[in-house]
């Protein structure tokens, strides 16, 4: 019976290891502050650079925009995006300020995928992706 209880503690184990080495959303196991990719920015570096005078995309759903958003943010995500970039032409076609967009937090890859898709769209080179996303622009705004 021990030996049983230790095969499954093992088999546990090994399969919480594996979940954790290659799960896309994986926790992290250590408060290690990751370098910023060439598509990202971070909140300190908008307030310095652009002293927060952004063109702010959330690629959340609806709901979720609904419910709270930074302010003069427009909503652009990937289960409408057609339809809302029909919408958004004009405002980032005459837009001169720097493009950042978010989604709910350091693990999301929605901000990463309208970045994507809307430099194969239009000539964007000017936008980035907020790391942390909406809690890391929460996180500053409580500190205000």
């Amino acid at each position: 019976m021990l030996r049983q209880a230790t095969f499954l503690i093992l088999l546990a184990a090994t399969a919480a290891w594996a979940t954790r080495e290659w799960h896309p959303r994986a926790p992290a196991l250590y408060l290690v502050e990751e370098p910023l990719r060439n598509d990202e920015v971070s909140m300190q570096v908008i307030q310095e650079r652009w002293q927060g005078k952004v063109l702010w995309i959330d690629a959340r759903i609806q709901e979720q925009y609904d419910a709270g958003h930074i302010p003069g943010a427009v909503l652009l995500n990937e289960q409408h995006f057609e339809e809302q970039l029909f919408g958004l032409l004009d405002t980032l076609q005459t837009n001169t300020k720097p493009i950042i967009i978010y989604c709910n937090a350091v693990k999301c890859d929605a901000s990463r995928k309208i970045l994507e898709r809307l430099k194969q769209t239009l000539p964007i080179e000017n936008a980035f992706v907020l790391k942390g996303g909406w809690n890391a622009w929460q996180q500053v705004a409580k500190k205000q």
